[in-house]
């Protein structure tokens, strides 16, 4: 069974997944980053691919996709930290990138990399539903490689429905129609929003990104979905503090506060 599946097999709700950006603060704290998020009980880890104009992102992963770069990392270098990780790292592990990236590396290329490192799933912000079900879709179904798509406030419910069939893993439901950002509440027409999703009665489990910071924005998250998305928090503090661990620590904290 995929990591991801048995996850949430075995934990239908409170899921708490962090997002951070590989080669930032450098490239060398890409498997610290990954055992201390690990070791403090975070359930699944999405890792991005940094790019230089990444649409979907507001300006603190913004930057730390610039610093990465400056840091040369790239998506070859990337593959090449991966291998091996499986010997001590278990929870669900996504990349999470955009479509340029993965068009310039190879597509089917790229899936084949994700299965020889372990990597779960892939989160392609920018990617054509279409795309992927009509050109990736087989070869991706056949390494075992999970591609999970985004919904927003703006999706229609027939969209919705769509990329809930065609799709497995996950959704990545977006709280708002903003970029990336830590924000300090959900308004009642995001709740309204998630409660609608709710009602659909999807087949796959789906979780909230974009804006969970503290308390009350997960909360406001999981009366609906089955747990939430963490990136922006994570990626100032593990910036700011320079230490994985202290910074997943810290992290904690304010999801506390």
């Amino acid at each position: 069974m995929n990591r991801i599946d048995r996850l949430f097999k075995d934990t239908p709700a409170g899921i708490l997944s962090v997002y951070f950006c590989a080669g930032d603060p450098e490239p060398a704290l890409l498997l610290p980053t990954l055992r201390a998020l690990q070791d403090r009980g975070i359930q699944m880890i999405e890792i991005g691919v940094p790019f230089s104009d990444p649409i979907a992102d507001g300006p603190v992963i913004q930057d730390a996709a610039t610093r990465a770069l400056k840091n040369g990392m790239s998506v070859r270098r990337l593959f090449r930290q991966l291998h091996g990780v499986r010997c001590e790292i278990h929870v669900p592990m996504l990349l999470m990138g955009y479509y340029n990236v993965m068009l310039q590396y190879g597509p089917k290329r790229f899936i084949d990399d994700c299965a020889e490192c372990g990597i779960d799933g892939c989160i392609i912000p920018d990617m054509p539903f279409e795309e992927y079900d009509s050109l990736y879709r087989f070869h991706a179904e056949k390494r075992g490689v999970k591609f999970v798509f985004l919904v927003t406030p703006e999706t229609a419910p027939e969209r919705i429905r769509q990329i809930d069939e065609g799709s497995n893993g996950f959704i990545y439901a977006v709280s708002s129609a903003s970029v990336t950002g830590a924000q300090q509440s959900f308004d009642r027409t995001r709740q309204a929003y998630f409660a609608r999703l709710s009602q659909m009665k999807l087949k796959n489990p789906w979780l909230v990104g974009f804006g969970v910071s503290n308390r009350a924005t997960r909360e406001a998250a999981e009366r609906f979905a089955n747990g939430v998305i963490v990136g922006s928090k994570f990626v100032g503090l593990l910036h700011e503090l320079q230490d994985p661990c202290v910074a997943t620590d810290a992290l904690l904290q304010a999801l506390q506060r």
